[in-house]
């Protein structure tokens, strides 16, 4: 299952920073100056991501991170510059996030915002990958659920959450998750952008999905990369093909997944609901995340990205 992978990767990191950040989580005193450590992406339960997804590529116009440099409150607070990446992704997972990255100082922190209204799984989703056990955070909000590497609330019927790869204390986490509070209302983007060049797997994706698409978020990167994804309040469909030259780590596990000819070579995993492959110096994974997790077949995966074959290159 996905959120295992994710989970994996959560724990992996804490190892490292659990008894740094233990000793701090409770510090009254205004956030610390955070070091520079090597980003890590941090997701709840998505499909992996596709190198290059940072805030460099993905959609225009104004987001969290940006709204929130603009303002003096979180450079006075933690005594360094801020700065955002301009750009917006989306995470494909359940639930679906528009995800933006936030630079304090040299430190990256990325805020991710539900494209679709809360559900009552969602904090306790976004949860599971912030650390073990998530606590309350009421000081934030009523239904906060903080971890290690961050917290994760509800605010203006979005579901929100807030990371670091190297874990952020309690302070840090109520100054930013306010912060981030204060901006929703006007950043939260629309539940449907879509693009025409995606329409033709639409049918197959609702297929999947058991319903009409509640959600969409179709973009291209200026590279000419494609994203194509079919959201419900239970399941994610998403089609994404990587910004730059990329390999297929999923190739390299044992036992081996699938063989799948389809492209240029390619992989189906079962487990995790993925069909990836290559097309030219590219890679591309189709995936579906859905609670409860549903098994999607090797050919329902393909006729899904088959239609837009042509558009990889």
């Amino acid at each position: 299952m996905r959120g295992s992978m994710a989970l994996g990767v959560a724990v992996a990191m804490l190892s490292a920073t659990a008894c740094t950040t233990a000793r701090t989580a409770d510090r009254a005193t205004p956030p610390p100056v955070l070091t520079s450590r090597q980003p890590a992406v941090i997701g709840p339960i998505a499909p992996p991501p596709p190198p290059g997804l940072d805030g460099r590529a993905g959609l225009d116009g104004p987001n969290a991170c940006t709204s929130i440099a603009r303002g003096p409150a979180l450079a006075k607070a933690f005594g360094v510059k801020v700065t955002a990446r301009p750009k917006t992704w989306n995470d494909g997972g359940l639930p679906s996030l528009d995800l933006c990255a936030l630079l304090i100082g040299a430190r990256e922190v990325r805020i991710g915002i539900s494209a679709l209204r809360a559900q009552p799984t969602s904090i306790d989703r976004l949860a599971t990958v912030l650390g073990s056990p998530p606590r309350p955070l009421t000081r934030l909000a009523a239904d906060a659920r903080s971890g290690l590497l961050g917290v994760a609330f509800t605010t203006y019927d979005r579901a929100v959450r807030i990371a670091a790869a190297d874990g952020l204390t309690t302070a840090e986490q109520v100054t930013i998750g306010r912060a981030v509070r204060a901006v929703v209302p006007a950043v939260a983007r629309p539940a449907r952008i879509s693009d025409a060049a995606c329409q033709p797997s639409g049918s197959s994706a609702e297929q999947v999905l058991g319903v009409a698409a509640q959600l969409r978020r179709d973009y291209r990167t200026e590279a000419g990369a494609v994203t194509c994804i079919w959201g419900s309040v239970d399941a994610t469909v998403a089609i994404v093909e990587s910004t730059r030259p990329d390999d297929i780590p999923e190739a390299r596990r044992q036992p081996r997944p699938e063989r799948v000819p389809i492209g240029d070579g390619g992989y189906y995993l079962r487990s995790e609901n993925e069909l990836v492959f290559r097309r030219g110096r590219r890679v591309v994974r189709v995936t579906v995340v859905s609670d409860p997790q549903r098994v999607v077949t090797r050919d329902r995966l393909y006729d899904t990205v088959g239609p837009l074959l042509p558009l990889f290159r």
